[in-house]
């Protein structure tokens, strides 16, 4: 579904991508580790757009998308919750929830606003508050519920669990598994917290200063001793 290949991406004359390839198939949960700065959300940001490769392809559904405006992306049928959640403080909950609708069907956005109401009920509980009034976990299934309002057929999931309480973590991640379970759809999980990413990704990838190092099942790269010194005992990358 997804293909990125050989992208280079830069920030001036600062390189953050080095040719970095990362395939997701339809259905899959693939997740990308990496420390702090190792150029996670600069590929997230890539794939949407927001930042222009410089080499290399992005292509989606078999379609070059290389170079698009974030917005035609959207239209696409990809979908991001950055990191930092970014909603809109001042607007309320259900006014958030219909900017992710904008590029949608309008036939379709009841249905849509039901899906992300069942999927996170304290939204449907706290739809007339302001965004900005929400706590840290709220916002987070905000800009989630945010991003499923476009009907992506691919979702990009920025540090989902960045700042959130264990509890919060796990309702976080069991929604996550939902979304791919239930309503079949393709993720790409970018998360410091690699022990939940691994043990719900299909596969992995590991990301450090700007080059993947390492690739695995999810279950694999749970078990291999680099991975488990730089990210699941406390060490770092």
């Amino acid at each position: 579904m997804l293909s990125v290949k050989g992208v280079h991406t830069f920030y001036g004359a600062i390189e953050a991508l080095k040719g970095v390839d990362v395939e997701v198939a339809e259905g899959e949960i693939v997740t990308l580790i990496g420390a702090n700065g190792a150029g996670k959300s600069t590929l997230l940001m890539t794939i949407c757009g927001v930042t222009k490769a410089r080499r290399g392809t992005v292509s989606f559904t078999g379609k070059d998308i290389t170079g698009k405006r974030t917005d035609e992306i959207v239209r696409h049928g990809i979908a991001c919750a950055p990191e930092g959640r970014r909603i809109f403080p001042r607007m309320t909950v259900r006014e958030n929830l219909q900017m992710g609708a904008l590029t949608s069907d309008p036939a379709r956005y009841d249905h849509n606003l039901e899906v992300a109401y069942t999927l996170f009920p304290r939204l449907k509980e706290r739809e007339n508050q302001r965004g900005g009034t929400l706590s840290g976990g709220e916002q987070q299934m905000l800009a989630i519920g945010r991003a499923l309002m476009s009907e992506p057929r691919l979702l990009l999931l920025d540090e989902p669990s960045l700042g959130l309480a264990p509890l919060v973590v796990k309702q976080i991640f069991e929604a996550i598994r939902q979304i791919n379970a239930e309503r079949r759809m393709t993720v790409l999980l970018v998360e410091q917290n690699a022990h939940h990413a691994l043990r719900l990704a299909n596969r992995g990838y590991v990301l450090v200063t700007g080059q993947i190092t390492l690739t695995g099942t999810g279950k694999e790269l749970l078990e291999n001793p680099e991975v488990k010194a730089a990210y699941l005992e406390g060490g770092h990358a």
